[in-house]
């Protein structure tokens, strides 16, 4: 072969080698297809709804382990639940059938009881006593709990087979103010003889004699008057009247006490709150009968 012909061989070699090059480059350089744009995911509106955060039983005092806020879907939200108020509740579509207009009207009624409540903080329900059975997870309502100051809550707060009852006090009487509601007490019981003694030279001394007794010990005070919950920092309640939680059977011990002479309250501390409770003493004129062996035959004697 000619050496101008390999010359022309090699250079269009070379120049397809270049083009091929160049549209390798070309091919490079361009931008790539955009993908296809994702589809919107929908996402339904949420609202925080307070729930109970374990199963609670009537008569519990709630704390704060025992409420939580729960992400609840704002069109499944009842009008009776309670909600934090961040999120606006859409109104339900107006009822159109008896039925319909008749559950609406139970809804309203307890809706409006609810908005009395108003949404707030957690904190806004801690101290509430529960009146129906609340399980886990379930929705706090208006109810099924009583807030503190709402007619009912001491009836609610009150232990279950207890009574409440009332007795005038003094600032003298009440430990200077310092008995607060939840704290536990004495009752002391002062009287006045009547009977004159008598005197070093036979005579009749005019000077009464005064005993006291403690007729209940360690009882809890459910309120200061109408106050079953002492403010913030508050440090004394000064009242006429404190309201003690007590057995059925020392309710008599109590109201034969308060006929008899004048009742003052002594303050127990924390530390000593864990002794016996109630009645120190048996009402007065209840017989007593006691059992006695003699010669192995039982013989009861009753002793006034």
């Amino acid at each position: 072969m000619k050496p101008a012909r390999i010359a022309v061989i090699c250079i269009a070699a070379v120049s397809a080698l270049g083009l091929a090059l160049v549209v390798r480059a070309m091919g490079n350089g361009s931008e790539p297809a955009a993908p296809a744009a994702a589809a919107p995911v929908e996402t339904r509106p949420m609202a925080k709804v307070l729930v109970a955060a374990k199963d609670l039983e009537p008569g519990a005092r709630l704390t704060e382990a025992d409420l939580a806020w729960k992400d609840w879907p704002v069109d499944q939200v009842n009008p009776v639940f309670i909600t934090d108020g961040a999120t606006p509740i859409p109104p339900k579509p107006a009822p159109t059938t008896a039925s319909e207009k008749a559950e609406g009207a139970v809804e309203r009624v307890a809706q409006a009881a609810t908005q009395l409540a108003g949404p707030g903080a957690k904190s806004d329900y801690l101290g509430s006593v529960v009146r129906e059975p609340i399980l886990a997870g379930e929705p706090i309502v208006a109810r099924k709990i009583v807030r503190a100051g709402d007619s009912g809550y001491l009836a609610a707060y009150l232990e279950p087979g207890m009574r409440a009852m009332a007795i005038a006090v003094t600032v003298e009487s009440a430990a200077g103010g310092f008995i607060l509601p939840g704290d536990r007490v004495d009752v002391v019981l002062t009287t006045q003889n009547e009977a004159n003694a008598a005197g070093v030279d036979g005579g009749a001394s005019a000077r009464a004699k005064f005993s006291s007794a403690t007729v209940m010990q360690n009882v809890k005070v459910l309120a200061i008057d109408q106050s079953t919950r002492a403010a913030d920092e508050e440090q004394a309640v000064v009242g006429a009247t404190a309201t003690l939680e007590v057995r059925p059977q020392d309710a008599v011990v109590l109201a034969q006490a308060k006929s008899e002479g004048e009742l003052s309250l002594s303050l127990r501390s924390y530390a000593d709150t864990a002794g016996p409770s109630g009645a120190a003493r048996s009402p007065r004129g209840q017989p007593h009968s006691v059992r006695v062996y003699r010669g192995g035959d039982p013989e009861v004697v009753v002793t006034p």
